[in-house]
């Protein structure tokens, strides 16, 4: 614990429907949920608005629709996502060299690393939040940001809680117990509704009857581990460093299907997409992998992985497939899985070149990996067409897909400087309709 409140931590508010209303003009003001749009797709993020009906994060997606039927629903863009979270971390970095990402939208500060630190109060402490929301909102076009500033990782994300949204609070040390003392246990990361349950039965629902638990039964209660950790939080205490880099153990990639499948040559298809996109993610971060590992899940939520080690570590596409296929190739599919993934273990910075794959082989294909009993011009047009996707017309410009089906798309011509656009309806198939690119 410190004994100066020199932790920030920045979480983006409703970050990737705050992207999509930033550059939709159109949905400005109106409620918007980012994530899975099909029957088992569930909520990513949603607005401020969206919220107002109830609609929360990582709630189905057909509930959200039950509760917000007016909403727009999105798939994600996440090039947008990331362009922003990049700008956002430059601007944090700026402040110090000890920034810790959590995530595209969310990030600690280790402050007391900065050049500034020695000048840094609490009012300078605000004001220096202040000052980055305001950058960031300037450099981002808009989007704001929660700041919560406290002696430790643990009371500074409680301060940005406290914040929310588009605010700053500041913890000021020596005070952590009185700030935690009325809240929910739910207020404590880690703390989900079954360990919420499990509490409420011994009658503890706030922090402060928490205190009132010592380790022996709480320990008792969920785990040494578990228990151990909890004592301490519900005391504020909380020693976590600021780390700026963390090592990366493993990368992977998984869907869940909106209907179960059971054709081995659609999955093995699936697996494919999965290795390049997983390649992708590879080399961006200049990593490989020795360990492929298959990830499936069967109809009745039963989960198995199956793993195979390469001679050396890869970043290569068509190796990662082939691993991942023939693992699947050992999988009794006949019952239907609800979810595949591939994901690769065993990091390594350097790649061990494949003597059996040959440069002349053929790039892998995209695969459809959406199953239902619709007609083949539907999907086909939901795939290359998904909703909030970026688009351009060969004479009508930028613009968006507000939905697609039966052979059509339908896109709203707007960009994020226009104001709200026109709406036109296309074949999917339209030569001069075309994907787009994010708008810098």
């Amino acid at each position: 614990m410190r004994r100066q409140a020199t932790v920030l931590h920045l979480d983006l508010d409703a970050f990737f429907a705050a992207v999509e209303q930033r550059d939709k003009p159109s949905l400005r003001g109106k409620p918007v949920v980012v994530g899975g749009l099909g029957p088992r797709g569930v909520v990513s993020t949603a607005s401020y608005e969206a919220r107002a009906y109830g609609v929360r994060s990582a709630m189905r997606t057909a509930e959200a629709r039950a509760r917000c039927p007016h909403a727009a629903y999105l798939s994600g863009r996440f090039d947008a996502y990331r362009e922003a979270s990049r700008i956002v971390m430059g601007r944090l970095r700026e402040i110090s060299p000890l920034v810790e990402p959590l995530s595209l939208d969310e990030a600690f500060v280790d402050l007391a690393a900065g050049e500034e630190s020695r000048f840094l109060d609490l009012e300078g402490a605000r004001a220096l939040a202040e000052q980055v929301r305001a950058d960031i909102a300037e450099r981002t076009g808009g989007l704001t940001a929660s700041v919560g500033i406290a002696s430790s990782k643990f009371l500074a994300k409680i301060a940005s809680e406290l914040a929310k949204p588009d605010g700053v609070h500041v913890v000021e040390p020596g005070i952590e117990l009185d700030v935690l003392a009325p809240m929910s246990v739910r207020a404590i990361p880690g703390v989900g509704p079954a360990t919420a349950e499990r509490l409420r039965r011994v009658g503890v629902h706030t922090v402060s009857e928490l205190r009132g638990l010592d380790t022996t039964e709480l320990t008792s209660l969920l785990g040494t581990a578990y228990g151990t950790s909890l004592h301490a939080l519900a005391r504020g205490i909380d020693h976590r460093p600021v780390v700026a880099e963390r090592e990366t153990k493993s990368l992977s990639v998984e869907d869940t299907f909106e209907t179960d499948i059971t054709d081995p040559r659609v999955l093995a298809d699936i697996a494919t997409t999965m290795s390049r996109r997983l390649s992708t993610r590879l080399r961006e971060r200049g990593m490989s992998g020795r360990t492929v590992t298959l990830k499936i899940r069967h109809h009745d939520f039963e989960t198995h992985t199956r793993s195979a080690t390469l001679a050396g570590p890869t970043d290569d596409a068509r190796t990662i497939a082939r691993t991942a296929t023939g693992l699947l190739a050992e999988v009794d599919t006949s019952s239907g899985l609800r979810l595949l993934g591939v994901g690769v273990s065993g990091m390594a910075d350097w790649v061990q070149d494949d003597l059996f794959v040959s440069d002349e082989e053929p790039p892998l294909e995209d695969a459809a990996t959406e199953v239902a009993a619709v007609p083949v011009a539907s999907v086909r047009a939901r795939t290359r067409w998904p909703a909030g996707a970026d688009v351009v017309h060969a004479d009508l410009g930028p613009g968006w897909v507000w939905g697609s089906g039966i052979g059509r798309v339908t896109v709203r011509f707007e960009t994020r400087t226009s104001g709200p656009g026109p709406v036109r309806t296309f074949d999917a198939d339209d030569p001069a309709l075309r994907p787009g690119t994010v708008e810098p």
